[in-house]
């Protein structure tokens, strides 16, 4: 073989050989980029049925399998025990193979600084924040409170304490509320605890408790239906909805607290974890699908109806929103007296 003919055979096997090692990064770069689950992804509710967190997830399961954006099922599971300790503590020990998924609301936050279970958001990856979640204050339709003002002028005239305020769980979201209510007002309410936000609105139609302070999207049934009246919403700004839900009043209809003398604001997480050590390309795909789902009629819709704050985030702007969310639940439940001992 001459030099020249050597020359030749050599550049051809090295362009074979590069050829070759392309084709194979290609295909793992195609693979990395592509995973999809392959069985029934579980997703974890940490809460009990009927509340926000159970119809969101359970809405997501509907349009997602409706409309085949993913290749496998989400199978709704709720694990509420220990006031969502059970269902963290699951995706926490559980080896991520990306088939295991929970919706979170603030007790990601209150949990563990009530109980002391071993468990902190940092153990989960972090997902999306799919919406924030308002809160209501809610009475009955036949009670004498139709403001605001009315509500506030009985809670001061109560002197024995013995307002009824229902809420989920115990030193949870709607038990903050009610203690920075009662530091707003100068007076103590009795906190009755429930097992869900739909147990609570039900609770509040048939006049067992006074009040509530329920997500819309768990009380909105009663509300459509004449049977809860809406006093005002918790937040800086009113609720950005102006279709007509009963038929009087919009979402948009229902002032501020803070506009009406109750000076307290609070809203919640709805947003997606997974276990800890879940590879990059399986948060990606559930991103993906997530970012699909939202662009559908059905989310603009469910986002109306349930009166949402629509704010998707996800990577470093969820993580330093769920820092910021942090500290402030710390205080929170400091103030309140709610932390572990």
């Amino acid at each position: 073989m001459n030099i020249h003919s050597l020359f030749n055979h050599v550049k051809r096997t090295v362009t074979v050989t590069s050829l070759g090692m392309l084709s194979v990064t290609a295909l793992m770069t195609n693979a990395h980029a592509q995973w999809q689950p392959t069985k029934p992804v579980e997703f974890i509710v940490p809460a009990g049925t009927g509340g926000g967190a159970d119809q969101m997830a359970r809405f997501l399961q509907g349009v997602i399998a409706k409309h085949k954006l993913m290749n496998q099922p989400l199978v709704v599971v709720n694990k509420g025990g220990g006031a969502g300790a059970e269902g963290f503590l699951d995706v926490k020990g559980h080896k991520s193979d990306g088939h295991k998924i929970i919706i979170t609301l603030s007790n990601l936050f209150t949990t563990p600084l009530a109980t002391g279970v071993p468990f902190n958001w940092k153990d989960l990856t972090p997902v999306a924040m799919l919406a924030l979640d308002e809160f209501v204050l809610w009475t009955n339709a036949e009670s004498p409170y139709k403001t605001t003002a009315d509500y506030m002028k009985a809670v001061k005239a109560d002197a024995d304490g013995k307002f009824k305020m229902g809420g989920t769980g115990s030193k949870q979201e709607d038990q903050i509320i009610t203690v920075a209510i009662e530091k707003a007002l100068g007076k103590k309410m009795t906190y009755i605890p429930f097992k869900g936000g739909g147990d609570v609105a039900v609770q509040l139609v048939g006049k067992h408790i006074d009040t509530t302070v329920n997500n819309p999207i768990e009380a909105v049934a009663h509300w459509k239906g004449d049977s809860l009246r809406a006093l005002c919403v918790f937040d800086a700004a009113p609720m950005p909805y102006p279709k007509k839900i009963t038929t009087k009043q919009s979402w948009k209809d229902i002032p501020t607290c803070k506009s009406q003398g109750l000076d307290v604001e609070y809203l919640m997480l709805r947003g997606i974890f997974m276990g800890p050590g879940t590879k990059p390309e399986q948060v990606k795909y559930f991103v993906d699908v997530f970012q699909k789902m939202r662009a559908l009629p059905e989310w603009k819709e469910f986002m109306e109806t349930g009166a949402f704050k629509d704010q998707f985030l996800t990577g470093d702007a969820y993580q330093q929103w769920l820092l910021k969310a942090e500290v402030e639940h710390l205080r929170l439940m400091r103030e309140a007296g709610f932390l572990a001992k």
